[in-house]
């Protein structure tokens, strides 16, 4: 399983929606949602950028969380997504700070 596939597959049962269910919300003909999704989640077959877009609107997921290589940054992703502006602006200080002192040879 690719994975975009596995990715699709655990924010979808995150959601609780079958795979017709996404596919239907994220615009798919009916006769095809449920088989369409099952390929892209199994790796068969590759939705376009725009569909996983629309994919990730209705899973409340950024675009980003299918193509994270780490399950750290996948997650990571989606904590920030939902975050506020303005704990996102609080994280991205912390993270300046983190990412300063590991180019100065600190925390290594």
């Amino acid at each position: 399983m690719s994975i975009l596939g596995k990715r699709l597959k655990d924010a979808r049962l995150k959601k609780g929606l079958s795979q017709e269910q996404v596919g239907l919300r994220a615009g798919l003909e009916v006769e095809s949602a449920s088989a369409r999704m099952n390929r892209y989640e199994r790796g068969t077959r590759v939705p376009s950028v725009e569909l996983v877009e629309r994919i990730a609107e209705v899973l409340d997921v950024p675009l980003t969380y299918f193509y994270a290589a780490e399950e750290d940054e996948a997650k990571l992703v989606v904590l920030f997504y939902r975050m506020s502006s303005n704990n996102k602006n609080k994280i991205l200080d912390v993270a300046e700070t983190f990412s300063t002192s590991e180019e100065a040879g600190h925390g290594r």
